[in-house]
């Protein structure tokens, strides 16, 4: 340190025997299968070793191209250089910085960063946490605390995070908290505006879609979750595991008025959605609605472990002090990654390259599922908003996307979208599924370029095609 003459303590050695620690894929899953829980799912049994920009090395040496992103969270893609940067200079200047204990430099200027990229000025009140769990647990109790009302209401499909109390608002699948009721009491689900969840055909027009669903979160203030008794209001601008469907603007706009006229806060989850993922620096922004709060994390800091709530400061202010916190809230070296990444961001043209790629991408897919000869007839939709895009597959235990073009002998499998993901994987396209309907989602790193959503293309063709044939 400047001034100081200090050096490292160092404890006496106790052991001059070697330490060594397992390389070897069979081995590293090996102690994997016998010691991490199973209630830690995995994709299959690589092993990551290595990452740059959408390519990963695995310990048995193959290449994947990632059009995951960690489930978008490495926007700028792996090891970016700036960001990579930035964690060594932090963590050889100081490491941990606790929020209550002082401020850190980063995490002020992450702030600063931030409020140039905010959807309106009135958004202008931070606190930082981990994850996006917790970050939407600190909206709960925000809203809570400045409504004095207990009531949440969140829409069906919706999911918030795994925590007791996430998992609380979380409406995608009841894996994520089936076994561990009772959950957090007064939350309430709403229809979301999207078809097949409405039981209704895939050609319905979005306004019947909005016209239903907004009478349906009417009737919720009517007849289930009074509005006087109502904090707040989640909406994921594109909901993510209810099977990354945008939401309407219309819908948007409805809830804003009613949100507005009852004194209900409305909160955007942006965990996902943010950050340019879908052509806008925030998802909401497609709807001309301004939230009253918002919650992100993921693309934020290119893989390091920082999320946040942003509201107006006046209700921000409700918060006592120490009524937030943790001992790792606002990382120091996370929020210098965060700083690092929003620089890039608004330094580069992610919304042009966000715009062109994701052309690119729904043409393409498009393309494949045109191409009825060669497995295009399993698509039922293509749907998404900038790179947060899904392939919708027809599904024979819905009496909505069962029927299919190639006869009473084909008989369609359950699930067609975990068999075609198979099938990427099995040529190097690492991508997800989503949702409780056979969806596809494709989340690369915003920087992808053109050759590599051509090769994506490809390889997806191929795997329809693939997959298609075992059926015929």
């Amino acid at each position: 340190m400047p001034g100081s003459t200090s050096t490292m303590n160092e404890l006496p050695v106790t052991s001059s025997k070697a330490l060594p620690m397992t390389t070897s894929t069979n081995d590293l899953v090996n102690i994997a299968d016998q010691h991490i829980t199973k209630g830690l799912g995995r994709l299959r049994d690589h092993v990551f070793k290595e990452g740059k920009g959408l390519r990963v090395l695995t310990t048995d040496g193959k290449q994947l191209l990632d059009f995951s992103a960690g489930i978008g969270v490495t926007s700028l893609g792996h090891s970016h250089p700036d960001v990579t940067a930035a964690i060594i200079a932090q963590a050889q200047s100081i490491i941990h910085v606790q929020c209550a204990i002082a401020l850190s430099e980063p995490y002020v200027q992450l702030v600063e960063s931030l409020l140039a990229m905010m959807p309106d000025p009135s958004l202008d009140s931070f606190f930082f946490w981990n994850s996006g769990a917790e970050a939407v647990e600190a909206a709960v109790k925000i809203a809570r605390t400045k409504t004095h009302r207990q009531n949440i209401i969140v829409m069906q499909g919706a999911y918030h995070g795994r925590t007791i109390g996430a998992s609380s608002l979380t409406k995608s699948k009841t894996t994520f908290f089936k076994g561990t009721g009772p959950l957090m009491p007064g939350v309430h689900a709403t229809p979301f505006p999207y078809w097949h969840a409405m039981g209704l055909p895939k050609d319905t027009p979005e306004e019947v879609l909005v016209e239903r669903a907004c009478r349906d979160f009417d009737n919720i203030l009517k007849q289930q979750c009074a509005p006087e008794d109502t904090a707040a209001v989640f909406i994921e601008p594109v909901i993510g595991e209810g099977g990354y469907v945008p939401a309407p603007a219309a819908y948007v706009q409805h809830l804003r008025k009613q949100c507005t006229k009852h004194g209900i806060l409305l909160v955007a989850d942006e965990i996902q959605t943010g950050f340019y993922r879908t052509g806008k620096i925030w998802a909401i922004e497609h709807s001309d609605v301004v939230p009253d709060m918002m919650t992100f994390a993921k693309g934020i800091a290119n893989g390091m472990p920082v999320s946040g709530v942003v509201t107006r400061k006046e209700i921000m202010d409700a918060m006592a002090p120490g009524s937030l916190g943790g001992t790792y809230s606002g990382n120091v070296v996370a929020c210098a990654a965060g700083v690092a990444t929003t620089r890039y961001m608004r330094s580069h043209d992610m919304l042009g390259n966000v715009e062109a790629r994701s052309k690119q991408i729904f043409d393409g897919l498009r393309k494949i599922q045109e191409d009825v000869e060669n497995g295009g007839w399993m698509i039922e939709e293509i749907r998404g908003k900038g790179l947060m895009i899904a392939i919708e597959f027809k599904d024979p235990s819905s009496h909505i996307t069962s029927s299919h073009s190639r006869g009473p002998n084909v008989q369609l499998p359950p699930y067609l979208s975990t068999l075609v993901q198979n099938a990427c994987m099995d040529q190097g396209l690492l991508c997800l599924t989503t949702s409780i309907y056979p969806v596809m989602r494709l989340i690369p790193a915003l920087i992808v370029s053109e050759e590599e959503v051509d090769e994506m293309l490809g390889i997806m063709a191929q795997a329809v095609q693939t997959v298609a044939k075992t059926l015929e």
